[in-house]
């Protein structure tokens, strides 16, 4: 259903932005039985990262990580499947090879989930920019800000005159992506390190003295401008390959260039150093420079990119770039619902509240959805204790206690410890068995004995 409205919709929830965390936010109410307008300015205002108005676009690496429960990725994204998330269902729909990752078609990813929430018959999505969100607190019965880290300079510039604070912010790097026919497969071999997974990965080998050179390139390129009122604070995470290289002359062989567990069949022996490439659709003609976040110049990129054996005649489907990430002071702001302690009638989901990742994104805004969608039935329901990587998250949102809060992706390092005595060995696997089973007893405390699924109506 598409179309603005005008009128005053105390019935209906506001979502504020159609990527991820709004997306799963929009479904999560709706299939709760709340009427929802999708708010989202694409395509008639793009984003310098977005190339379409399809949603929950993915502007960056096509991969959400490792689906081993015992990985605090994976284990995040088994409780996103086991509450019926949207993502989960259209990404096990767009999967592609990747090892133990889950890597998805970008394209079908965010074409089945734009299908699925245009065609519910309680989302009406409205193809403009929320730009006032007092306005909009008055029109409807509650509003979700789920804009993301590019949310727009004038709905930025309100909020930040509603909430009293100045927004922080620092940039992400894209990763470039290559046409498969381009790559000289005489040159590079399929493996994933170690061994794990199938040979998913196509591996660019560097010797010694191709790696010393390489660096130096990337050190001395030619970079993106910033204006002088930005400035660059890199999440830990993503950092841009010029930024790892700066810190030694060997941090890149010891991050995304690692060939720990990697033998170059041509010589017998393991290379210096790896570029590893990831498929991106499912047809395997895409694939991503796994790590290699950049913030150099486009010719500077196609120059440099080219020393890389088995690149010398790469084609760039994409080229690396460079965008804003904005996020709130959550700690000072949102209560344990991650709603704004000023007014219970707006929340805030997804990258914006301070959270890093795909399904980081999209777990704030199944939670987020479910509280509001609590609310405003007027149910009592627990929430997920810090014993889930979902509750985690949410306490690091609301409770962290760093004077510069900076975003965060899963950890266990979030987890409320195991039970003491319990040996170093089994600890993953109590975290994983204890947050599984929490999220299955609050599933069954809501649905009964058959939650519903992510595709149900």
């Amino acid at each position: 259903m598409n179309g603005a409205e005008t009128g005053v919709e105390r019935d209906s929830v506001a979502v504020i932005g159609a990527g991820l965390a709004g997306s799963e936010a929009a479904w999560q109410l709706a299939r709760r039985g709340i009427p929802v307008h999708l708010f989202e300015m694409r395509p008639r205002r793009l984003t310098p990262a977005h190339q379409s108005g399809d949603f929950a676009e993915l502007v960056c690496s096509n991969s959400f990580k490792s689906t081993n429960p015992q990985n605090a990725h994976g284990l995040l994204k088994a409780e996103l499947a086991a509450q019926g998330a949207l993502v989960m269902e259209s990404a096990r729909r767009s999967a592609v090879p990747a090892g133990q990752a889950l890597a998805v078609d970008r394209g079908l990813f965010s074409a089945w989930i734009t299908a699925q929430v245009e065609n519910h018959e309680l989302i009406r999505v409205v193809r403009e920019e929320g730009i006032d969100p007092v306005e909009l607190m008055h029109r409807y019965g509650h509003v979700i800000v789920a804009t993301g880290p590019l949310t727009s300079d004038a709905f930025s510039e309100n909020l930040g005159r509603l909430l009293g604070r100045g927004h922080l912010s620092f940039y992400d790097a894209i990763a470039p992506t290559v046409t498969a026919e381009s790559i000289d497969l005489d040159i590079v071999f399929r493996a994933s390190r170690y061994g794990k997974g199938d040979a998913d990965y196509l591996n660019c080998p560097m010797d010694q003295e191709q790696y010393h050179a390489f660096v130096q390139a990337v050190i001395e390129a030619d970079r993106v401008t910033l204006h002088t009122f930005e400035s660059l604070r890199p999440f830990e995470g993503c950092l841009p390959i010029e930024v790892m290289a700066e810190r030694g002359v060997l941090t890149l062989a010891y991050g995304p260039m690692k060939p720990v567990g990697l033998i170059d069949p041509r010589t017998g022996r393991r290379p210096f150093a790896v570029i590893q490439l990831r498929q991106e659709d499912r047809d395997g003609r895409l694939f991503g420079m796994v790590g290699f976040q950049t913030k150099m110049t486009w010719p500077e990129q196609r120059r440099i990119f080219r020393t890389i054996p088995g690149l010398e005649r790469a084609e760039f489907a994409r080229l690396g770039s460079l965008h804003r990430n904005t996020f709130i002071d959550s700690p000072s702001l949102l209560d344990a619902d991650l709603a704004w302690k000023g007014g219970q009638r707006l929340s805030f989901a997804g990258q914006i509240t301070g959270v890093e990742g795909y399904m980081e994104s999209a777990a704030m805004g199944l939670y987020v959805a479910k509280r509001v969608a609590y609310r405003l039935q007027r149910v009592e329901m627990p929430r997920p204790s810090a014993a889930t990587m979902t509750g985690a998250l949410v306490s690091y949102v609301v409770d962290s206690p760093s004077p510069r809060f900076q975003p965060m992706n899963s950890s266990f390092g979030l987890l409320a410890p195991a039970p003491a005595g319990t040996p170093r060995s089994q600890r993953k696997a109590v975290y994983v068995s204890r947050a599984l089973a929490e999220i299955e007893r609050l599933e069954r405390l809501e649905w009964g004995a058959q939650p519903m699924s992510a595709a149900a109506p």
